[in-house]
């Protein structure tokens, strides 16, 4: 898969392990290298398996969510806008090739 990133700061941390681990911890930091490899490996977010990966509703509609470690969670969104859709109008996640990083963090904190 494609990844771009939201921001600098979230591109900094994502390819600089020591941001990473003064930003999110070192265990955080490890499991957020693992997920981007997966990531970039994967044809689409439906073929991810580890983290927990799951679309988020409500007023996260339209996001992603992999979990790292403790609360803090990798956060995504199509690149491409508007977004492939499905019929009941949620996100056709197997036709999303490309994603941007949006948050790397606790939301529900």
């Amino acid at each position: 898969m494609q990844i771009a990133f939201a921001t600098t700061e979230i591109e900094a941390c994502c390819r600089e392990q020591k941001r990473a681990i003064k930003a999110f911890g070192a265990e955080s930091a490890k499991k957020l290298q693992r997920r981007l490899n997966e990531l970039f490996n994967a044809k689409n977010p439906n073929e991810l398996v580890a983290g927990r990966p799951h679309p988020l509703k409500g007023d996260m509609h339209g996001l992603f969510a992999l979990d790292l470690h403790g609360g803090c969670r990798l956060v995504f969104e199509p690149t491409v806008q508007p977004p492939p859709v499905l019929p009941d109008g949620g996100i056709d996640w197997i036709a999303v090739t490309a994603i941007t990083i949006t948050e790397i963090g606790d939301y529900h904190g």
